[in-house]
């Protein structure tokens, strides 16, 4: 059971302790306090974070599974914990059902490369719009190597997903239906269990992209009746290198293998190979173990805050950063949608996001400018590309304060 984090012990949210756990937030840049705003591309790591992993690489480092020796043990005793923390945080059914990655990246395309192989031409994918090209990518291999076939989820102006318009997609050919949870350039949410649920009806296999909504809401694999969830670590207050799949256990015990080595195998002869079961299958090589033991206590670290708590504080904060952004006639925020998740992205009239994000960045302030790996998105809204400022647990209403005063002084420059 995690204890709950001394910042929420009286039942209140007190973001000065929990900024008080992220070592980089102390720092200076430019004479300037840091003013990370940059969580959709990557949140800082907290220290229970860190030491955790320095005591996996100085107290119980060997490689995983197999070994009879002290440390071997230990190591796998706290990988294996990992896995049991991330199906409590997901709400699996079975530890069977996590599949460590390298990241979400890697876990879209253990999915896509391993169904893929059952694709034929003219076989359809529905995708969303707002896709990541980490969900685009990996289909667009089976639209070149197989012959598939790929719809478009439409959203509206506002940022909101078309549920009517994903339905009428749907079809007897559709074998795949692949969308984000949350937009990491709108911040829209996405109704996953109506998708999940008109998907289903015509036999249609469910993945998630579940990068951003992980860090922001709860997840339950289960109530969202999907077939697999993506997520990456290192949005997570997790280091890099490590994400995780879920995956229905009937599905991945029917699936075959996406990489092929150690530890994925039963036996090998000079004639033959048989695999293992799931998830040790999708697992080949030696697995990024001390990543993983990272994100389980960054789990075990949002844990103890509250996922409900952190949403309510960010939905104050995103809420907040819209009013006051929004008295910048210069800006032009994109995606409005209703409940959707705090990230803004925004263009600046007579300046490119690049330069923008240059000049905020002489007063401290951290954003993302560029396509944000999401072309498709931008092109339907008319932009090259945007400014992102994405809010995490640690941020403050004075975060938000410093970038509006950063924008006004970008905003005069480019005047």
């Amino acid at each position: 059971m995690t204890q709950p984090h001394p910042a929420v012990a009286n039942g209140s949210f007190d973001v000065e302790r929990v900024r008080a756990d992220f070592p980089a937030l102390s720092l200076e840049v430019n004479g300037h306090p840091l003013t990370y705003l940059d969580n959709a591309a990557s949140a800082q790591k907290p220290r229970q974070v860190i030491d955790r992993m320095v005591t996996a690489y100085e107290r119980e480092y060997s490689n995983v599974h197999r070994g009879l020796h002290y440390l071997a043990n230990a190591a796998t005793e706290a990988f294996e914990h990992a896995r049991e923390t991330a199906r409590a945080f997901l709400n699996a059914g079975s530890i069977d059902e996590i599949i460590f990655t390298r990241s979400g990246t890697g876990a879209i395309n253990t999915v896509a490369s391993s169904l893929g192989q059952s694709i034929e031409a003219g076989d359809e994918i529905v995708l969303s719009i707002m896709e990541h090209h980490s969900n685009i990518v990996p289909w667009h291999f089976l639209r070149e190597r197989k012959g598939a076939v790929i719809k478009w989820a439409p959203v509206r102006e506002d940022g909101s997903f078309d549920l009517d318009a994903f339905k009428a997609l749907l079809g007897p050919r559709t074998k795949i239906v692949a969308i984000t949870h949350m937009s990491n350039v709108l911040g829209t949410v996405t109704p996953i269990k109506e998708i999940a649920a008109a998907a289903h009806a015509v036999g249609a296999k469910v993945v998630v992209d579940g990068c951003q909504a992980i860090v922001h809401m709860p997840v339950d694999v289960r109530d969202l009746d999907v077939d697999f969830y993506a997520v990456t670590g290192h949005k997570l207050y997790a280091p890099t290198g490590i994400g995780l799949l879920y995956g229905r256990k009937e599905l991945l015990e029917a699936m075959p293998p996406y990489e092929g080595g150690g530890e994925m195998i039963r036996e090998v002869t000079e004639e033959t190979v048989t695999y293992g079961v799931p998830p040790h299958r999708f697992e080949a090589g030696t697995p990024p173990i001390v990543q993983a033991i990272g994100l389980g206590a960054a789990m075990e670290y949002v844990q103890s805050i509250g996922r409900e708590r952190i949403a309510a504080h960010e939905h104050d904060l995103s809420a907040y950063a819209h009013e006051r952004l929004r008295a910048l006639n210069s800006l032009r925020i994109i995606g409005t949608a209703a409940d959707k998740g705090a990230i803004i992205s925004f263009e600046m009239k007579g300046a490119h996001p690049h330069d923008v994000a240059t000049i905020i960045d002489r007063y401290g302030v951290a954003v993302r400018a560029g396509t944000h790996c999401a072309q498709p998105l931008l092109a339907r809204y008319g932009a090259t590309a945007t400014c992102r400022a994405s809010f995490a647990l640690y941020n403050t209403r004075a975060d938000v304060d410093r970038l509006f005063d950063a924008l006004v002084k970008a905003q005069d420059l480019f005047a």
